[in-house]
C-alpha cells in the first residue's frame, strides 16, 4: 500500500510525522461517477443515489422531499421561474436516471419526454408582390378590395393612401404629391380604389445648426466672449488682485 507523508527535523535530532495519505484511496473526478446536473454538485447526486437505496417507501419519500428542499436552496434562481416546484422534481428524477420510486405532486417524466427535441416552427414564406410596401399592406389591399360596403371601402382606400405616403416619406427626402399616390394605387387595384382625403405626413424639413450661446443667432454670446484687448470675460468684470 503506497502511503505518502510529511516530516521534519526536530530540535532533538529526530524525525516527527505530521501525517501519513493514502494515495490508493484519492478519488479524482476522472474516476468518479459522472455528474448529470452539475449546478447541484456531487453531494446531491450522493444524496439522491443513498435515496435510491432505501428499503422503507416512508423513509424514502421524507428524504427525497429533504432533497427537493436542499435544490431550492442550492439554486434560489429557480424560485423566479413559473412553477419552480415541477422543474426542482423533474430534476430529482433526471439526477437518479429515472430510477427513483417515490411519490411525485407532478407527473413523472421519462427520458423520453425530457430527451425529446421540439417540432421545428415552419417559417413563414411570403413573396410580397410589392416588396417596398410590405405584405401586411398586401393583405389589407386584399381585403378592401373585397369589402362591399362603400363607406368601409372609402375609409380602406384612405387608410392605404395614408400608409403608402408614411412609407415613402421614410426612405425619401422628397415631398410627395397626392397624384403619385393615387396614380400607384390605380396600378396595383386596376383603379378599384380612390381615396378622397389628403393624407398629411410632415415632410423632412433640414433644420440648420445652430450656434451656441446667448442671444442673437451666429454672433456668439457667451459667457467668455473676448473683449476689445483679447482677453477673456471673466465673471467679476475688471477685478485685479491685491496686493500686500
Amino acid at each position: 500500500m503506497a502511503k505518502v507523508g510529511s516530516s521534519h527535523l526536530s530540535a532533538s535530532g529526530g524525525f516527527i510525522t505530521f501525517g501519513v495519505m493514502d494515495v490508493t484511496k484519492m478519488e479524482y473526478n476522472t474516476t468518479r461517477q459522472y455528474l448529470t446536473m452539475r449546478e447541484y454538485g456531487r453531494h446531491v447526486q450522493r444524496m439522491v443515489d443513498h435515496v435510491k437505496t432505501i428499503q422503507d417507501p416512508e423513509r424514502r419519500q421524507r428524504n427525497a422531499q429533504a432533497v427537493i428542499e436542499l435544490m431550492g436552496f442550492l439554486n434560489p434562481q429557480l424560485k423566479n421561474m413559473e412553477d419552480f416546484r415541477h422543474k426542482l422534481w423533474d430534476h430529482l428524477f433526471l439526477i437518479a436516471d429515472f430510477d427513483l420510486e417515490v411519490k411525485s405532486p407532478y407527473p413523472i417524466p421519462t427520458r423520453e419526454s425530457l430527451k425529446a427535441k421540439p417540432q421545428p416552427l415552419p417559417y413563414p414564406k411570403r413573396h410580397p408582390r410589392y416588396s417596398h410596401l410590405g405584405k401586411n399592406l398586401e393583405l389589407v389591399l386584399d381585403k378592401a378590395l373585397k369589402e362591399e360596403n362603400p363607406e368601409k371601402k372609402l375609409g380602406f382606400a384612405n387608410a392605404i393612401a395614408y400608409y403608402m405616403k408614411l412609407a415613402y416619406n421614410n426612405w425619401h427626402k422628397e415631398l410627395i404629391y397626392d397624384d403619385a399616390i393615387q396614380s400607384e394605387l390605380d396600378n396595383i387595384t386596376n383603379g378599384q380604389l380612390t381615396f378622397t382625403n389628403t393624407p398629411y405626413i410632415k415632410a423632412y424639413r433640414h433644420q440648420p445648426e445652430r450656434e451656441m450661446g446667448r442671444g442673437g443667432y451666429g454672433k456668439g454670446r457667451g459667457k467668455y466672449r473676448p473683449q476689445g484687448n483679447g482677453r477673456p470675460n471673466r465673471p467679476g468684470g475688471n477685478f485685479k488682485k491685491k496686493r500686500y
